[in-house]
């Protein structure tokens, strides 16, 4: 992980598997926000997925980096593939710091709908002090910062909104749709598509 920046986005998720809805926000927040270059960071052991079906990390992590291959402002970190236990945003955002010292300027990327639920993660009143917010439009989404303020004090002025098209594309529906045999083409990129089929992912 060879981060030389000074305004670093980070973008955590599964990725079961990366699609084109996560490439494009990571790009929109990275041309948005003035960005040098954006983290991917794949979880390890999700905490708000107890019990589900999770692909092992090094598929998905493979995917990723097929899937970012040719952008050189794109990167990849392990720190939580490679660590036991429930990966907690804040622990995760922790360990990046220590890694990358007291620059670059952290901006953590989210779904308008996960903004929602930040007042309701592990240490959220850490998370925004480790962090800034790159909140990416989510469709039929809208998101009350006055109300959020009040739960967690601080928390609009660590916002920075990025629009981008509202691409409709899940995970769980991708995985349902190679279980049942229909197309992911243009969802995720090519080569994921056939890293799936090689792999006999989701079936």
């Amino acid at each position: 992980m060879a981060v030389l920046t000074q305004r670093l986005g980070i973008l955590g998720g599964t990725f079961d598997p990366i699609h084109h809805g996560h490439l494009r926000a990571a790009e929109e927040a990275h041309d948005q926000l003035g960005l040098q270059q954006v983290l991917f960071v794949p979880a390890g052991d999700p905490p708000h997925k107890p019990g589900l079906p999770i692909s092992p990390a090094h598929h998905r992590l493979h995917m990723v980096e097929l899937a970012t291959a040719d952008k050189p402002h794109f990167a990849i970190s392990r720190v939580d593939v490679d660590r036991p236990g429930p990966c907690y945003t804040v622990d995760t955002l922790r360990l990046l710091r220590a890694a990358l010292g007291p620059k670059p300027a952290f901006f953590f990327i989210e779904g308008a709908d996960s903004l929602v639920e930040t007042v309701t993660w592990y240490q959220p009143q850490k998370i925004i002090e480790l962090c800034e917010l790159a909140v990416v439009a989510r469709p039929g989404v809208r998101v009350d910062l006055t109300e959020l303020d009040k739960e967690l004090p601080g928390l609009s002025k660590r916002v920075h909104h990025v629009q981008m098209p509202l691409l409709e594309i899940s995970s769980s529906d991708l995985r349902a749709r190679v279980k049942t045999g229909r197309s992911i083409s243009y969802l995720v990129p090519p080569s994921v598509e056939a890293y799936i089929q090689e792999q006999g992912l989701y079936r």
